[in-house]
């Protein structure tokens, strides 16, 4: 019916992708590029019946590294909350014009089964889950992992929200056993700086119920305490 013309590697040949599309990193420098006055915003909703320490204590460690606009909201689903929910996130983002900030952190109080997040409303899904969002917010501190030390901590993370703060009591022993052990040759739960592992499974011990701790376990947890960031969002945790 009509004639193509032949395309080949020819001259003036066409120079393809090599992938479909780009997206920005938001790990790091992508963030970092805030400073040319574009806010990113993370908005979490949380159930009061459930405060959760290690988003407050990784709030504090964002505000460490970011200038962070922070805000508190009840949902009308809620009737009525303590009030050191109303201050949790402390009264960092006060006194600034919304332009001088790099991230917005939102908390949201709302009768949700479990905890929401999206990162820059617009154009994401929402994270599902204390645990995906806590690896999502930690993820934004620009700390890189090899594959060996990730999957450590992502199976201590898991460990602490479906054994230690969801399991059976044998479940919960065992836990400590492991913490314990784990504790004994190492100053943190994975390797010799504090990871999303410590932050997690600090907030599942807070949350449980226990009969007894052991001594590594005090030791660390006292060593947790000493950081400006769990001090923090433990006294308005309180």
């Amino acid at each position: 019916m009509y004639r193509v013309k032949p395309f080949g590697l020819g001259e003036g040949a066409a120079e393809l992708p090599s992938c479909m599309y780009k997206l920005a990193n938001v790990h790091g420098p992508a963030v970092d590029a805030q400073n040319s006055g574009v806010l990113r915003d993370i908005v979490i909703n949380a159930n009061p019946s459930e405060v959760l320490l290690p988003l407050l204590v990784l709030h504090k460690l964002l505000c460490e590294r970011y200038r962070v606009l922070s805000s508190v909201h009840v949902h009308s689903s809620i009737q009525n909350i303590p009030s050191q929910c109303w201050n949790c996130l402390g009264n960092e983002g006060a006194c600034r014009s919304r332009q001088e900030y790099q991230l917005g952190f939102t908390l949201v109080w709302k009768d949700v089964p479990k905890p929401q997040m999206k990162f820059n409303i617009q154009s994401m899904c929402s994270i599902e889950g204390e645990g995906n969002i806590a690896r999502f917010l930690f993820a934004l501190l620009g700390h890189t992992y090899n594959a060996v030390t990730a999957t450590q901590i992502d199976n201590w993370v898991d460990i602490a929200i479906f054994q230690l703060k969801k399991g059976s009591k044998q479940e919960k022993a065992t836990v400590l056993r492991c913490l314990n052990s784990a504790l004994a040759k190492s100053p943190w739960v994975v390797g010799h700086d504090l990871t999303l592992a410590d932050v997690v499974l600090y907030g599942a011990l807070q949350a449980t119920e226990l009969a007894g701790v052991p001594a590594n376990i005090q030791r660390w947890m006292k060593c947790c305490e000493n950081l400006a960031c769990f001090n923090l969002a433990l006294k308005q945790f309180k």
